[in-house]
């Protein structure tokens, strides 16, 4: 946060308890950044293996493995940036949040550290509140999706004004959302 105040985009954040944070929300965000949240450890061994090969192989698009464990981990006690002793760093943050925290208060946690970028309209949004100027907790599907769908990029996507990539990957989670039950961080509601 502090390197994004640095570059011009200030700091806004008001914390959401994830008892006031949307179903629809956390089934979105795992459906687009972590299919196997509730079934791993901080690690998604199987998504590793596949970027490692794909790495090996250059061919397509290098993937990402890196689960919502490891996003928070990074997002709250490190910097940004792709170096191995940061990617050991966040591998030793990620095992002690899954030991201490448990599934819903690591979901909590990103949900309320990840960069939404555009999806805030407002200069100084009120306290729960995002794009639809809707209480966090009562996002439908609908408004849930284009959320989960720019956390890629979100400082250059918009849930506002969705690119074709942007409504590419709105489609893909919301095929992803019904194979999402997110029995280990479901918030109230």
């Amino acid at each position: 946060m502090l390197l994004r105040r640095v570059e011009g985009y200030g700091i806004q954040k008001s914390w959401t308890s994830f008892d006031q944070i949307s179903a629809n929300l956390v089934r979105a965000v795992i459906a687009s950044e972590d299919s196997r949240f509730c079934n791993h450890h901080g690690f998604d061994w199987n998504a590793i293996e596949t970027a490692r090969e794909r790495y090996r192989s250059r061919r397509g698009r290098l993937l990402g493995a890196s689960t919502i464990s490891m996003q928070t981990a990074k997002n709250v006690f490190l910097w940004p940036g792709r170096d191995w002793v940061r990617k050991a760093f966040e591998a030793y943050f990620t095992v002690l949040i899954e030991i201490a925290w448990g599934k819903q208060r690591i979901m909590e946690v990103y949900l309320n550290v990840v960069e939404w970028g555009q999806a805030f309209t407002h200069p100084k949004p009120p306290p729960g509140t995002i794009f639809t100027g809707r209480p966090a907790a009562a996002l439908t599907v609908g408004e849930a999706v284009p959320l989960a769908a720019v956390l890629p990029d979100p400082l250059n996507w918009s849930p506002l004004r969705p690119t074709r990539r942007v409504l590419a990957r709105s489609a893909g989670i919301y095929s992803n959302m019904p194979a999402v039950f997110p029995r280990c961080a479901r918030p109230a509601g």
